[in-house]
């Protein structure tokens, strides 16, 4: 089968969260569930708040991210996981 690019927007429970230890945590558990993050974008919501967009490259074998949407979802100082966009790679 094929390799999926995806993405993940993670929004912080509040402008106050440190988005570098969010990130970090972040990775952690996206390399738990077998993949590696590839790019990571952090982007401006509104009234200081920024959300964390995650891409990484994962096995379309693995079918869904709801496990890790989960997982991610219980990291203190995570509001919200919702998958943005799922591609297949080509080459």
């Amino acid at each position: 089968m094929a390799n999926c690019v995806v993405t993940l927007k993670i929004m912080p429970e509040s402008p106050d969260i440190d988005l570098n230890l969010l990130q970090a945590e972040i990775k952690d558990k996206v390399k738990d569930f077998g993949c590696e993050v590839g790019k990571v974008d952090v982007v401006p919501v509104a009234f200081g708040l920024k959300s964390l967009n995650i891409m990484f490259v994962m096995d379309e074998n693995r079918g869904t991210t709801d496990a890790l949407e989960a997982d991610l979802a219980k990291i203190p100082g995570v509001n919200s996981v919702e998958c943005t966009d799922v591609r297949r790679a080509i080459g």
